[in-house]
């Protein structure tokens, strides 16, 4: 992967420049990415949000009388047994859905590299963008697409990376359908890769870096 230059400028909300520049941490920022880490982790989130309720009735479940229909011999057809068989309409199911956990078990450091990976392709994409810390005097949604009006990305998936849980943005944003919030202790990999762009308040890189630094 071609590796950008790490300095990158910092904005405030109205869509300004501020001046200043920030170094982004190679280690994090300017790896190269793993894909099957990647893989690994989102295949995980996935999984850990699927409900496994799914449940269908077998022969042994289904309420129907257990009479036989015919007898064994003589009829010129296929031998039957009770409605319960899955041969006939109602009858039990083969073969189907039991309730399961879907979930399993990953490296914390691979989700890790699979977390730094997916911000280096972020980085490298110049699909990220660093602002000021930011609050709002109380949760509304038009103040939030000001906010994306102002850094162009009204029109992209976009995903805010706060340092510290903010109720206001976060309701502020809650109406909207391509705009998801989290904090630094919330981000994960399904979500980095699932937005167009990353928006990362300023005071949230040093978290970051110290969640993500190679351990």
């Amino acid at each position: 992967m071609e590796l950008i230059d790490m300095e990158i400028k910092v904005y405030n909300i109205n869509g300004s420049e501020t001046g200043r520049t920030i170094t982004l941490d190679d280690s994090i920022f300017a790896i190269e990415p793993n894909d099957h880490a990647i893989y690994l982790d989102v295949k995980q989130y996935l999984a850990d949000n699927r409900q496994g309720t799914s449940k269908a009735k077998e022969r042994s479940e289904n309420a129907h009388s257990t009479r036989k229909l015919k007898r064994q011999k003589g009829t010129g057809g296929a031998r039957s047994g009770d409605l319960k068989s899955p041969v006939f309409v109602g009858g039990g199911t083969i073969f189907g859905p039991k309730p399961r956990d879907y979930r399993f078990k990953l490296n914390v450091k691979v989700k890790r590299l699979a977390r730094r990976s997916a911000l280096s392709y972020k980085a490298s994409e110049n699909a990220m963008t660093v602002v000021e810390n930011f609050n709002f005097e109380g949760p509304k949604t038009k103040k939030m697409i000001e906010v994306l009006n102002n850094l162009k990305l009204n029109d992209k998936k976009s995903l805010f990376v706060l340092e510290n849980q903010n109720n206001f943005v976060s309701l502020s944003a809650r109406n909207l359908k391509n705009v998801k919030v989290v904090n630094v202790s919330q981000l994960n990999t399904y979500d980095i890769v699932n937005a167009s762009n990353i928006v990362v308040c300023e005071g949230s890189l040093n978290e970051i870096n110290r969640v993500l630094a190679t351990k």
